[in-house]
């Protein structure tokens, strides 16, 4: 199921992969920026994981996500240097050959600037600088399949190609930046794909504690989850007023929970969890 594919796309799945990132040295935003994605186009994300630059963790992580979901995004391990193992471990997952993609390798050259440190850089010489840029360009390719499916340019600007694996698995780099476009730009090859059903989230916000609302949030849920919907419950520490959520699919199903919901938890819908803050303040 690749990008390009004719499969419709239910579930979702993220795959953070970095030393960096379990050893607090960055903070991951790729998953809560993808979590908004999928949310925006009523995929259902089902799991978010992080895990180290290992080469078993991340082919156990692949496999078993792909055999799962139905869209998969893998996040980092894909520059130049040695513990950059994402394709070398997803194509060894999935015995697939690293090979030169030729279209990537040449976007590279026009695209890329030249670095100030590397002034005497020269793409003809064979030189450990080259070798080490050949490594985000050598690839996961599975011969028997187009490759217009398992390789996929979302923007023009980039030279940085979505591999798409086993129909499903998409590689996309760690840096938030790239990340963000190259997910966004991947919209157009997956709308087609979709159910058609925009998931919609409404918000309530109450001055009630979780405990006082929690029996009745626990009859909200047995009354909609046959519907599709969820019911969440948010505290906020340090202010006045908590959260309810309820998101579903079905818009005017929960518009009709709204007046109900408003009532048994003291509460009003609002467009953002903060929006009464200011006046609880002034109180």
């Amino acid at each position: 199921m690749s990008a390009t594919g004719s499969s419709t796309i239910h579930t979702a799945a993220c795959l953070i992969i970095g030393d960096e990132v379990l050893g607090g040295k960055t903070v991951d935003t790729n998953s809560a920026y993808m979590a908004k994605w999928c949310f925006s186009l009523g995929i259902n994300l089902k799991r978010v994981e992080v895990i180290e630059d290992d080469e078993s963790d991340i082919m156990e992580a692949v496999r078993r996500m792909s055999n799962r979901y139905d869209f998969i995004i893998t996040s980092g391990g894909i520059g130049p240097t040695h513990d950059d193992i994402t394709y070398p471990s997803i194509a060894k997952a999935f015995n697939l050959p690293l090979k030169l993609h030729q279209e990537a390798y040449e976007k590279m050259k026009k695209l890329s600037k030249p670095h100030p440190k590397q002034p005497n850089f020269d793409w003809n010489v064979d030189s450990p600088a080259l070798k080490a840029r050949l490594r985000m360009v050598e690839l996961p390719t599975d011969e028997s399949r187009d490759l217009s499916e398992q390789f996929i340019f979302p923007k023009e600007d980039l030279w940085v190609p979505v591999a798409v694996v086993n129909r499903n698995v998409h590689i996309l780099p760690g840096v938030p930046l790239l990340f963000q476009k190259l997910l966004d730009g991947l919209k157009p090859h997956v709308i087609p794909r979709l159910e058609g059903k925009e998931t919609h989230r409404i918000l309530i916000s109450t001055p009630l504690p979780e405990s006082e609302i929690a029996e009745y949030l626990t009859q909200l849920e047995a009354k909609a989850k046959p519907h599709g919907v969820k019911v969440g419950s948010y505290p906020r520490w340090g202010l006045k007023r908590n959260t309810v959520t309820l998101v579903g699919k079905d818009k005017d199903y929960l518009e009709s929970l709204v007046a109900e919901a408003e009532e048994a938890v003291q509460g009003k819908r609002v467009s953002k969890e903060d929006e009464l803050d200011e006046a609880e303040k002034k109180l």
